[in-house]
């Protein structure tokens, strides 16, 4: 590396006219040896090489340092000229040419339908329409029997108090429900919503003034092996929070108010006899089985305060659906109606 000395000492001002008269012809610069107290400035031959700033061998610092770098900064002007910038102006998106339009072209952009394009099938994909089932129970007390319709389709041509219709297949989505009497008298109109792929009993029921609408899903596991599946929905208005117990004592559900349903539970085939009724029995575990029941205990005194009694024979593979219904206006005027899908 080559070392330049610079020297840290300032010259006087008579040193400094004598130099700048001179310096028109010739100019020769005076060198000297580096004292201990200066500060060498190193200069590489390599130019991917650092310059190395080599301190006073005391430590010091001396005061003319910053002088000395700013020494080594070209003057303003002496810097060399900046290389020439690309002035070439950016070229802009070409417009395509439209006769009749005013300004450049949009993209084009679909209508908001609510369906966002998949890839490899198009700008808009062929629309699946999905279906749910539903019936409709009549359920309420004191009332002619209804016509029952889903937006302008009738479902339900003459539904008696007490009876149920046939699943009928409807588009996925909010339908409107109306019913009516016989001579098309609209008693009520209330809007569902219908879950693809879902199966569903709406319960036409009474209420403080009227009538009401109730969607009770009928999903459930298929029975398995040689068992059937069981459930209680009270639909009863002037109604407690019944107790559903078999003869011998067992509690099966407990406290199932107006216009709750229970879950599904297993029951083995064969005759039970139910109860319902209001007391204070603790139930049987939420995930015990229904078994059969020793027919030593059918026809037995029932349980005090007993407001409706079923038999029934369960036989495997079917779902039964044990619902509640008001057979009077008093409090616990209640009646069963059993519906068994298979």
């Amino acid at each position: 590396m080559e070392n330049r000395d610079l020297p840290v000492t300032p010259q006087s001002d008579s040193e400094e006219r004598s130099s700048s008269s001179a310096g028109e012809e010739q100019q020769t610069p005076v060198t000297r040896a580096p004292a201990s107290d200066d500060i060498v400035i190193v200069f590489p031959d390599d130019e991917n090489q650092d310059i190395v700033v080599q301190l006073p061998e005391d430590g010091s610092q001396p005061g003319d340092y910053d002088d000395l770098i700013s020494d080594l900064l070209p003057n303003p002007g002496e810097g060399g000229p900046l290389p020439p910038f690309d002035t070439q102006p950016t070229p802009s998106r070409p417009t395509p040419s439209c006769p009749t339009c005013t300004g450049p072209l949009q993209p084009s952009v679909p209508p908001n339908t609510g369906i966002q394009p998949l890839p490899g099938t198009g700008l808009y994909p062929p629309l699946q329409v999905s279906y749910a089932a539903v019936r409709f129970l009549n359920a309420a007390y004191g009332y002619a029997p209804f016509r029952v319709f889903v937006d302008n389709t009738r479902v339900a041509g003459l539904l008696n108090a007490q009876s149920v219709s046939a699943y009928r297949r409807v588009s996925s989505g909010y339908h409107i429900v109306t019913v009516t009497g016989t001579d098309g008298y609209i008693y009520l109109q209330k809007t569902l919503p219908f879950e693809a792929g879902s199966r569903s009993t709406v319960a036409i029921i009474n209420r403080a003034g009227g009538l009401d609408l109730i969607q009770i899903s009928d999903l459930c596991c298929p029975p398995t092996g040689r068992t059937a599946n069981f459930r209680v929905s009270n639909l009863a208005y002037n109604s407690g929070a019944m107790d559903v117990l078999l003869s011998d004592g067992r509690v099966i559900y407990a406290d199932v108010r107006f216009k709750e349903t229970t879950s599904y539970k297993r029951i083995a085939p064969g005759a039970y006899q139910f109860l319902f009724a209001e007391t204070n029995l603790l139930p049987t575990p939420a995930y015990t089985d229904i078994e059969s029941l020793d027919s030593a205990y059918i026809g037995a005194t029932p349980i005090a305060n007993t407001v409706a009694t079923l038999y029934l024979n369960v036989q495997s593979g079917t779902n039964y659906t044990v619902f509640l219904i008001n057979s009077g206006s008093a409090y616990n005027a209640i009646s069963t109606m059993v519906v068994a899908d298979r």
